[in-house]
């Protein structure tokens, strides 16, 4: 595996060196802005370096920053962190069929996930194929989630820590759009390898998807047989923004083994809401809220919860538009971002008070793009915890300093 990934790295690093040759070489792809784009369309709505003729294309991202929280008045002093190095390489191997990966190296290279690899067999705009290692559909940021495209450093806890963020399996399904005026349609479906017993059997001593992720064998096998479904439509008007609707749903624990009943089939739903829209004062809004239910068992206590809900909400306010520091048509913008999650709703059974396990947060902050591929932000974050009993909160704040660009 290391092998081959030293080997992608080689040829990209080759196609990089032949292009700093000779300039006539390479191209920018060009992005389509004559239709309406939607978060699933983030997946192709990057720039890629075409190399001369060759029929394949590559770009990335890269992430880092500085930061300086504290807990409670305990801090870790300042912090240096080299968060995302992404790698995208793409190929049209024919007028209707193309490929797509993202490989991830995560925290220097302590993480290395293949994120995305799938081959798309386009038949129809409101009918297509796609197989191999697919972005499932579960509200907007899975999808939509390259660092230079965000104003925060720090991405959504409700994307990361209640939804597995960059939640990726092997499986097939469909996807199509239709355009009518000012308005998109479009859809997407997918039947993948899914959750193991991790959501319920992990570190955390909670109720956790993102710890499925831990499971690398779900790109090779199903934990228990049962596909996992993952569905979602959208819509998008010009002057109104998109709404979209996704479920993921599914068994999580293995019930037989060789023909014998090991337990009743337990299942997970999660049902999310995405909106995104541009003010006419030129606000960006952004959010996302989910909620999800799992089938526990009765012999587990009701520190793992059956219902889980969050979301985030973000505003950013451009404030200057002009030529700075020779990047001609930069822009300043002001920045805040709420976001709560709730791993455990519900009440205590022997008191009827409230279950908490949860947490608020608010970030502010400013943002400064030299180019639309290029971003620097700083934020300032401030989190109020909740434990399960109810205890007065634990508090986290700080300042987080970084950038995010494409190449």
């Amino acid at each position: 595996m290391k092998k081959s990934l030293l080997i992608l790295v080689a040829l990209v690093m080759c196609l990089t060196l032949t292009a700093q040759v000779d300039s006539t070489l390479f191209k920018r792809t060009q992005q389509d802005t004559s239709k309406l784009l939607l978060n699933m369309d983030a997946v192709y709505n990057r720039p890629f370096l075409s190399v001369s003729k060759l029929p394949v294309a590559v770009g990335g991202y890269v992430e880092a920053n500085w930061q300086h929280l504290g807990t409670d008045g305990v801090s870790e002093g300042h912090q240096f962190q080299m968060r995302r190095l992404t790698l995208f390489i793409a190929s049209s191997i024919s007028r209707r069929i193309k490929f797509l990966s993202e490989i991830e190296f995560e925290d220097g290279t302590k993480e290395i996930n293949i994120e995305f690899a799938s081959v798309d067999f386009e038949f129809h705009p409101l009918l297509n194929l796609r197989g191999g290692i697919v972005m499932n559909p579960i509200g907007a940021f899975n999808q939509n989630h390259d660092g230079p495209k965000w104003e925060f450093i720090d991405r959504p806890i409700s994307a990361t820590q209640l939804l597995p963020a960059t939640w990726s399996n092997v499986g097939f399904g469909l996807y199509g759009k239709l355009y009518k005026g000012n308005w998109v349609y479009a859809y997407e479906t997918y039947l993948t390898n899914g959750f193991d017993d991790q959501i319920i059997s992990n570190s955390e001593n909670k109720t956790f998807l993102p710890a499925s992720k831990l499971n690398k064998d779900r790109f090779e096998e199903s934990f228990n047989g049962i596909p996992l479904l993952t569905a979602k439509v959208a819509i998008r008007n010009k002057r109104f923004g998109e709404i979209g609707v996704s479920y993921m749903g599914g068994v999580y624990n293995k019930f037989q083994e060789d023909g014998l009943t090991l337990d009743e089939k337990r299942n997970h739903h999660t049902l999310a809401i995405d909106f995104n829209t541009v003010l006419p004062t030129g606000t960006y809004l952004n959010s996302e809220w989910s909620f999800t239910t799992i089938d526990v068992p009765s012999t587990y206590s009701q520190q793992y919860g059956d219902k889980q809900w969050g979301g985030f909400f973000d505003v950013v306010q451009p404030v200057l538009r002009r030529s700075m520091f020779g990047f001609e048509s930069s822009v300043v913008n002001v920045i805040c971002r709420f976001e709560y999650v709730d791993w455990n709703k519900g009440k205590f059974l022997e008191s009827g008070d409230n279950i908490h396990e949860d947490i608020l947060s608010v970030v502010s902050g400013i943002s400064w793009r030299p180019t639309t591929q290029t971003v620097v932000r700083l934020n300032y974050r401030y989190a109020w915890q909740t434990d399960i009993l109810g205890n007065p909160p634990s508090k986290t704040a700080g300042f987080q300093f970084g950038f995010s660009s494409y190449f």
